[in-house]
């Protein structure tokens, strides 16, 4: 009777303890990356506690009924709840907790003008004003934030610079930023040219260099660049410690990256047998965009329309190569490529990043292989894999909650209730 009536005494002052503490660990959870602030007199922050039903760390592992416990911007225990463990400050319930998603190709810049029309050079267009387009890509940023994706690769232009170091100093909201911070198209370049194109990007502060050696899929996708100048970026990219991501569409552009050396290869929809071998021998990141971006030019057609080569010739190519994007993506699956999770999400995309993830499981993907490939593989392909996508002791806290449960209903991804970067919450 004793031991019981203990129970409960102890139940209570846990109950007692975590109301005294909450406006601390409030105070905690809207602390920005890099942590700062926290406890009376400059100590450590105050440790927060969520409770869900279940856990996927992002590396493949499920875990029921769990405490995460989060101090500053860092998970710093995870464990089993027991029947005597105090009310956790986010109790949860029915929920799927995992790591923050990666997006690792995005244009978040990108987004409809205030007529509804993509493009800003229409005739008779009225101009966008400045307060215009820096509301849109707020707005961008905000719905990939609340979708669950805490950290993007946008290649990208200059303007993401600011956005990339405001995020990170925390005087802008959206997700963690990594950005090519523009294009780089070969043109007539000289092989040493373009490596100084590349040098020029490191010294800007590139995390990643972004090139071509196809045209558009909306013009066939056919190799356009010579052998000699993608060698030159990929090689200068690798000296500079930066990643080089090629646009490849058809099976030439995509064998010349591979052959340059370059990291990782955007797109590949025509890609056939001996590029996906190929890719697999040098161990290049394949990210082939098969869930949204054709299926939200077409969606909003209307919108795209008459800027550039959004024509119907452009559109009928887009078309054409829809049905094709699933089977080279088992094909992919089959011969054990790294596929990462990526978009292109563009003007009316953003926010809907997951449906990647639901197409490459309707494509014959595992759905937790797919919760890996928009985590803990992401991350990698990054070169940040010790540090996010994964739910891990010393990792970032960058945590989504899901309703149900992903691994029976990939669609859950869409579902994300809570969110979490850096130990700081925007959703609940």
């Amino acid at each position: 009777m004793r031991s019981v009536r203990g129970r409960y005494v102890r139940a209570a002052l846990g109950a007692v303890l975590a109301l005294v503490l909450l406006p601390f660990a409030v105070r905690s959870a809207t602390q920005r990356v890099g942590g700062g602030g926290g406890g009376a007199g400059g100590d450590k922050p105050f440790p927060m506690v969520i409770r869900a039903a279940r856990v996927i760390d992002g590396r493949g592992k499920i875990m029921t009924n769990v405490l995460v416990t989060v101090q500053g911007s860092k998970i710093v225990a995870i464990g089993k709840a027991t029947k005597t463990t105090p009310p956790a400050m986010f109790n949860l319930g029915d929920v799927t907790l995992m790591p923050g998603m990666i997006d690792v190709h995005v244009h978040i810049d990108w987004h409809f003008a205030p007529d509804g029309k993509y493009g800003t050079n229409r005739p008779g267009q009225v101009a966008e004003t400045p307060a215009q387009r820096a509301a849109a890509i707020q707005k961008n940023l905000d719905d990939t934030l609340q979708a669950g994706f805490t950290t993007i690769q946008t290649l990208g232009n200059g303007g993401d610079k600011a956005l990339r170091d405001e995020i990170a100093a925390g005087t802008r909201n959206g997700p963690r930023i990594l950005s090519s911070l523009g294009q780089l198209q070969s043109g007539n370049r000289t092989p040493e040219q373009l490596r100084e194109q590349v040098r020029m990007y490191k010294a800007n502060g590139a995390d990643v260099i972004k090139t071509f050696a196809s045209g558009s899929i909306r013009d066939g996708g056919k190799f356009n660049v010579k052998q000699e100048q993608l060698d030159a970026i990929c090689d200068e990219a690798k000296k500079q410690g930066l990643r080089a991501v090629v646009h490849a569409h058809d099976p030439e552009s995509i064998m010349a990256a591979v052959k340059a050396g370059c990291y990782q290869v955007e797109h590949g929809a025509f890609a056939d047998d001996a590029a996906i071998k190929a890719m697999k021998v040098a161990k290049t990141y394949f990210d082939p965009n098969i869930g949204l971006v054709l299926q939200n030019y077409i969606e909003n057609k209307d919108r795209f329309m008459g800027n550039g080569n959004y024509n119907e010739e452009g559109f009928a190519f887009m078309e054409k190569a829809v049905p094709t994007l699933g089977p080279i993506f088992a094909k992919g699956l089959k011969a054990g490529l790294k596929m990462p999770i990526g978009t292109d999400a563009v003007a009316g995309a953003h926010g809907q990043n997951a449906r990647e993830s639901i197409a490459r499981v309707a494509a014959g993907q595992k759905p937790m292989d797919a919760i890996v490939g928009a985590t803990s593989l992401a991350a990698e392909s990054l070169r940040l894999g010790d540090t996010i996508g994964s739910l891990a002791v010393g990792f970032e806290a960058d945590i989504i909650a899901v309703s149900g449960d992903p691994t029976k209903d990939i669609n859950a991804l869409r579902k994300v209730v809570f969110v979490m970067k850096g130990g700081k919450v925007y959703k609940e």
